[in-house]
C-alpha cells in the first residue's frame, strides 16, 4: 500500500529528497524510495513538473479555457471525441465535465490567433463537436495553488528619508 502522505508531500514540493520525505513522515529513507517507484512504476505518479511564471521570464504564452458540447458515440460515449482532442500538441488539459458542455480544454499557444486557429481549423471540425466556447486567460493570480504576484507586494510604497 502506498504512502499517501509520501504523495501529498511530493505533490506540494517534488524536489525533496528521500532522505527529507523520510525525516518528515517517520518511514524510512528506504521505505519512502520504494514507495516512489511504486508510484512511478504504476503510474500512481505520472508526472514531475515545475510551475512557471512564464510573465516573468518574458516569454509570451496566451492560455485559453475552450468549452466544448459533443454527442457522446455509441459505445464510447465522450471518450473517443476526447482522445481526438487531447492528442493536439495545443491541448495541455482536457476534463470531463458536468455542466452545459462536455468538455474542458486548456490551450496553450503564441498568440489569440493561434488559439483560434486551433478551435476552428482542428478542433470544431471534429464528428460529434457540436458547439465550442473561447475563453482567453487575461492574467494568472494563483496556479496550483501558488499564488503568482501577492497583492501585498504590489502595494508597498518606497520610504524616502
Amino acid at each position: 500500500m502506498l504512502n499517501r502522505e509520501i504523495l501529498k508531500i511530493l505533490e506540494k514540493d517534488a524536489r525533496l529528497s528521500p532522505a527529507q520525505i523520510a525525516a518528515m513522515t517517520g518511514a524510512t529513507e528506504e521505505q519512502v524510495e520504494q514507495d516512489i517507484k511504486q508510484a512511478e512504476a504504476d503510474r500512481t505518479i505520472v508526472k514531475y513538473k515545475t510551475l512557471i511564471n512564464w510573465d516573468k521570464a518574458g516569454n509570451e504564452h496566451v492560455w485559453a479555457f475552450i468549452e466544448v458540447k459533443i454527442t457522446p458515440q455509441r459505445g464510447v460515449g465522450f471518450d473517443a471525441i476526447a482522445e481526438r482532442i487531447y492528442r493536439f500538441a495545443e491541448a495541455k488539459t482536457v476534463y470531463l465535465m458536468a455542466g452545459a458542455y462536455d468538455l474542458a480544454v486548456i490551450v496553450e499557444g503564441r498568440s489569440m490567433r493561434e488559439v483560434a486557429e486551433f478551435v476552428t481549423s482542428k478542433l470544431a471540425p471534429i464528428e460529434g463537436v457540436t458547439a465550442t466556447a473561447t475563453h482567453f486567460v487575461l492574467k494568472k493570480y494563483k496556479e496550483d495553488g501558488e499564488i503568482f504576484e501577492s497583492a501585498e507586494e504590489n502595494k508597498r510604497q518606497a520610504v524616502i528619508l
